[in-house]
């Protein structure tokens, strides 16, 4: 068995507890307290029963704690999936909608979703559906506007 990571020694047992105590982040407090266990000389398996976790788990907030300190035991956001359209593409679809369709070019006189779809796809390269170009529009500020029908007689 391999030997046990050291915990960095500018904190002590009380110190990680008064940060539990001001800490806002419930997981936070949680890991805190954990590594108070280790602190105060438990051992880590008491202080993977007081995080509710497994001793693998200690040991990556003993890592994380090691290189930043209590604010690195925070809970931290997930990166999210990159974006469809660059900031570029999306001036480029705005100066295109603005623009509106031409004709002899694009086959169409006015711009549907599906036409847009078509156009980001040969134009900038982009495989993009037509509900996910919807919701890039709307976030950019364009409303689905459609001229009103209008009786033959």
């Amino acid at each position: 068995m391999a030997a046990a990571l050291q915990v960095r020694n500018d904190y002590s047992g009380n110190d990680l507890r008064r940060l539990a105590r001001t800490s806002d982040d419930a997981d936070q407090t949680r890991r805190l307290l954990a590594l108070a266990v280790i602190f105060d000389g438990g051992s880590r398996g008491d202080a993977a029963r007081t995080g509710g976790v497994g001793l693998q788990v200690i040991r990556d907030w003993v890592l994380r704690f090691n290189t930043g300190g209590p604010d690195a035991l925070k809970t931290r956001k997930a990166p999210g999936k990159k974006p469809i359209l660059t900031d570029d593409q999306r001036t480029q679809l705005a100066a295109a909608v603005e623009a509106g369709p031409r004709p002899y070019v694009d086959g169409v006189v006015r711009w549907r979703l599906v036409d847009l779809a078509q156009w980001a796809h040969e134009e900038l390269g982009v495989s993009v559906s037509r509900q996910t170009l919807g919701r890039e529009l709307c976030a950019m500020g364009y409303a689905k506007m459609t001229a009103r029908p209008q009786h033959y007689a």
